[in-house]
């Protein structure tokens, strides 16, 4: 009779960032310009990609799939967040507060699953370089691509289907800035163990395989360069694989802070957070941009093909 008199939840409050009353209008134009940034420079370097036939090899194949990624992963949360900086308007829908928790680990896991494939595509183009071709062909490339989307879907929708499906009857207040697995479960009035031990096994041992992986990838990465006689050869090897090390870290590192130091204070999470949510996406085009020749060339060409067709 309690549960019935009790009204069923249709819409959540996200409290937003903790500690910036007054400062919305500034974190508005700061997080818009991020946010055009990161759509502007995954487009740009999904279009240069697309363009120049040089560039249909394996390792810009998996460098598209990851600026796609990125244009879904920084839509989830910063729109919304762009709305309730500017309108003051913090409420969600069931439907939304659900797609987001959906997307976040769908993409989430996707990035963190290219990241490895990416890595072992280092590994075979340093370390098997005469048979990189043979190994790193299209159907293995396409095949690696697939798995990374089809099994973070299945990742996502085991998440998002166990969060949804416990009761929600008030409250209704999420004390963050998106909906995430834990900030909505914590609200439901049922017993939450199975989606807690679910999300933390997944949570952690998704990414923790991932980098175990692409450490021993590097690992055999860094003794093979060091077996390169030249030292033009040893800089040439080591250059093609700095820009994915600082995806890497950039990936990895505020997950590890948010996850693993569960001491931290909610204002330090919220921006560990952003930091990942928001700027990464944008650096990554920057960061494969600034260091790779063949990338600034195909953006030149893809410039001067509009100006062209103007």
């Amino acid at each position: 009779m309690e549960m019935e008199n009790r009204t069923v939840v249709s819409e959540f409050i996200l409290l937003g960032i903790p500690n910036t009353k007054g400062h919305e209008t500034i974190l508005f134009i700061s997080f818009l310009t991020f946010y055009l940034c990161t759509l502007l420079g995954n487009l740009l370097i999904f279009s240069a990609i697309l363009a120049d036939s040089h560039l249909h090899t394996p390792m810009y194949f998996f460098l598209c799939n990851l600026s796609v990624v990125d244009l879904g992963f920084t839509s989830i949360s910063t729109p919304k967040l762009l709305v309730s900086l500017w309108t003051k308007s913090r409420t969600i829908s069931l439907g939304g507060c659900m797609s987001q928790v959906f997307f976040y680990h769908f993409l989430g896991s996707t990035e963190c699953l290219l990241c490895t494939v990416m890595a072992f595509d280092r590994y075979v183009a340093i370390c098997h370089p005469l048979r990189y071709l043979i190994i790193m062909n299209w159907r293995v490339c396409t095949i690696l691509a697939a798995g990374t989307w089809i099994s973070s879907s299945f990742h996502a929708t085991i998440l998002s289907s166990l969060t949804f499906t416990l009761p929600y009857c008030g409250p209704n207040v999420i004390d963050y800035y998106f909906c995430d697995v834990f900030s909505v479960a914590k609200l439901a009035c049922a017993d939450t163990y199975v989606i807690e031990t679910v999300t933390f096994t997944n949570t952690g041992l998704v990414p923790m395989t991932c980098f175990f992986l692409i450490l021993a990838s590097y690992v055999r990465i860094v003794y093979s360069i060091l077996k390169i006689n030249s030292a033009k050869g040893r800089h040439k090897a080591a250059s093609t694989c700095a820009s994915h090390l600082t995806v890497v870290t950039l990936f990895f590192g505020p997950y590890a802070l948010v996850y693993m130091q569960p001491l931290l204070s909610k204002v330090m999470v919220n921006a560990v957070q952003l930091l990942g949510d928001v700027v990464t996406p944008m650096l990554n085009p920057v960061i494969y941009t600034l260091r790779n020749k063949e990338v600034k060339g195909a953006l030149r060409k893809l410039r001067g093909g509009q100006t062209t067709a103007r």
